[in-house]
């Protein structure tokens, strides 16, 4: 397949903070069962802040497109938002470095960095009924193709419903934070099912 340019790490980003959006009502609603009840507020604030960044300074690679995008989410969200978030894409962009181009398993592989940075910022794993619970199967994912990752992703995130939180806020509720889905692995699905929808239905 073609190799991933700026623009189009741009438009990924535009498009993930269209999903937000579409559904900050959704992830808040989420979040009003385990969490704070800001999610959807705090992601919306933050993607919202990341388009203008882009606009008003276009970044000249992909690294900095998403290293810009991961600044800006840290010092606009409130919350474990901007944190996690703002680590992935800041360390994913640090991994693809100034490339003008990448392929689709070099951001395999830098998004796979950027995810071990936000578990061990957050100290969760896999099956802690968080982010990575979406995250982590679609990196694994990625190489195949970008719509075996939002698929991996789509069922990483459906699979947190029946899990009990160990980390994060939901983790205080105990066997209470059984049967909701984690609003992080919601948003994360929504990130990588822009991922999907920028590269082109049935691409790679």
């Amino acid at each position: 397949m073609a190799e991933l340019d700026t623009g189009f790490f741009v438009r990924w980003l535009t498009a993930a903070a269209a999903a937000v959006e579409r559904e900050a009502d959704t992830l808040t609603e989420l979040d009003s069962a385990i969490g704070d009840a800001d999610h959807g507020v705090n992601m919306r604030r933050g993607f919202t802040a990341v388009t203008a960044a882009l606009a008003e300074k276009p970044p000249a690679s992909p690294g900095a497109a998403l290293g810009l995008a991961g600044r800006t989410l840290v010092s606009k969200v409130g919350g474990a938002s901007g944190p996690l978030y703002g680590t992935l894409l800041r360390r994913t962009g640090r991994e693809l470095g100034d490339a003008a181009t990448v392929s689709r398993e070099d951001l395999a592989r830098a998004l796979g960095v950027g995810v071990e940075a936000v578990a061990a910022l957050g100290g969760a794993a896999e099956g802690d009924k968080t982010m990575l619970d979406a995250l982590l199967p679609a990196v694994r994912a990625l190489p195949r193709s970008f719509a075996a990752a939002r698929q991996a992703a789509s069922e990483g995130a459906v699979a947190t419903v029946p899990m009990r939180a160990r980390r994060g806020r939901a983790s205080y509720l105990g066997d209470r934070s059984i049967g909701h889905e984690d609003p992080g692995a919601a948003s994360s699905l929504l990130l990588v099912s822009a991922l999907e929808q920028t590269a082109g239905r049935g691409d790679g």
